[in-house]
């Protein structure tokens, strides 16, 4: 997979047989902010994708010259993730499942309808951004370091202005809620800034107890504690040469904070129970989810310290303020747990993506990324739908009614006792596709299913057009 340069304007390639759609699917897109580049056949599609990289493709099936399966081909050889959609005249079942094997995201049939098309296209192209577009800082896989997903202007303006306090040595304060990923954003703070070759060390304040958060810190003496049989460097040793992050700084005892700001301050420190003064090359970043200025007034934090630790403050917005971003992360989670699970990719359908979305989220992309985690694992089939999703922690969702009298066709029936229920499900497609004259497109849309999961089902049963 290639990496797409960062904040690239938003592109499609579309290779479609001359008609009247071609304005209107233009304008359509151009008003949500896709430029489009379009050609007539195969051999200019490949050209095209080889002087400048699309974010999607729309392509025919039946071309001028060369087919749609060849673009599909070049396309996936090109960048295995990006997304390719296709169209194919009513009935032409074979080409359709050829296409989707050959990993079509989606296949419409004939007439197109630009409410359709241009939606999934958004949505296909934010998920290929979420996977491809990272900063600079972000491009290794340094400790766990997945990515920054999202296009919201309150996270793209965040980004920046990480990318310019990287460049410097200041102390970074990153102030936000529990679970917006404050310990990520540290990270690339650090992968982006002159000391990344050095060590990236986190501690969380509030995690350790007070008795022990100091030799934590700053290391102890052989002989200094109950069970110090050996001297320990602390954090800000094992740090030197690099970044060492605070993480809860709002948690931090108040006898421990003069010692902080000395540390902060003069980068050096003496270990619990030593005598000697350790000088070394730190650079610190802090993070709390603490209004840190009330703590300094109800007397709870020194407002030295404070100063000192927010010479360059960045707030990172809560995930409901940015809820444009949830479909992308949830994409992006379900890839990396279907990859991590070593099962194969499952579709986010667009009714879990609406479910998600009308979710507060309190617990930010934690609670996401938890949500998604569980989605997967009880997923039973190849699309995640509303039912599959777990809103709170530790329910197990039940399944919804489905508007098939209670047959779930993007499920598996596994259970031997259900097999009666295939047949149903054969039945009611066969007796579809017959009242509709073989209009996969027109069939899809009144079982409430996408094209893609009835073709799979027809391939399941051995239907044919």
């Amino acid at each position: 997979m290639s990496t797409a340069p960062p904040f690239a304007p938003p592109s499609v390639l579309i290779v479609l047989e001359a008609d009247s759609l071609h304005a209107r699917l233009r304008q359509a897109l151009e008003m949500a902010g896709i430029d489009v580049v379009e050609v007539e056949d195969e051999p200019q599609a490949r050209e095209s994708m080889r002087q400048a990289r699309p974010m999607a493709v729309l392509t025919d099936l039946k071309l001028p010259a060369g087919d749609g399966l060849g673009v599909l081909a070049a396309a996936k050889a090109l960048d295995g993730e990006l997304p390719v959609i296709v169209t194919s005249e009513p009935g032409n079942v074979a080409d359709a499942v050829s296409a989707m094997k050959g990993g079509a995201l989606e296949c419409f049939v004939k007439p197109l309808d630009v409410e359709q098309v241009v939606p999934l296209l958004e949505r296909a192209i934010g998920a290929y951004r979420a996977l491809t577009e990272t900063l600079p800082f972000l491009a290794g896989d340094e400790a766990g370091v997945l990515g920054i997903v999202g296009r919201d202007p309150g996270l793209a303006k965040v980004l920046r202005n990480l990318e310019r306090a990287a460049g410097t040595d200041a102390t970074v304060l990153l102030q936000g809620e529990s679970g917006t990923g404050k310990e990520l954003f540290a990270r690339a703070l650090h992968l982006f800034s002159p000391r990344a070759g050095g060590p990236f060390v986190a501690i969380n304040c509030a995690a350790i107890p007070e008795n022990l958060l100091e030799s934590e810190l700053f290391g102890h003496e052989k002989g200094a504690l109950t069970g110090a049989v050996a001297r320990k460097p602390g954090k800000f040793e094992v740090a030197d040469g690099g970044t060492l992050f605070l993480d809860e700084i709002g948690d931090l005892p108040g006898a421990l904070q003069a010692k902080i700001l000395r540390a902060v301050e003069t980068r050096s420190f003496e270990r619990v129970g030593g005598t000697k003064v350790l000088t070394v090359d730190v650079r610190q970043v802090a993070a709390t989810n603490r209004d840190l200025r009330a703590r300094v007034s109800a007397g709870l934090f020194r407002e030295d310290l404070y100063f000192r630790l927010s010479v360059f403050p960045i707030q990172i917005p809560p995930l409901r303020d940015r809820m444009a971003d949830v479909p992308l992360l949830a994409r992006f989670f379900v890839g990396k747990v279907c990859a991590d699970l070593g099962r194969s990719p499952v579709m986010l359908s667009v009714a879990a993506q609406e479910r998600l979305m009308s979710h507060g989220w309190p617990g930010n992309v934690r609670e996401l990324q938890n949500c998604i985690e569980r989605a997967v694992i009880l997923c039973e089939g190849t699309e995640l739908r509303p039912s599959d999703l777990s809103l709170h922690t530790g329910e197990v969702p039940a399944r919804e009614t489905d508007p098939w009298d209670a047959i779930d066709l993007s499920g598996t029936l596994a259970d031997a006792s259900l097999r009666a229920l295939r047949e149903v499900e054969r039945r009611k497609i066969a007796a579809a596709l017959k009242d509709a004259g073989n209009n996969t497109g027109r069939v899809a849309d009144a079982l409430g299913i996408s094209h893609r999961a009835l073709v799979v089902k027809m391939q399941e049963h051995g239907i044919k057009t």
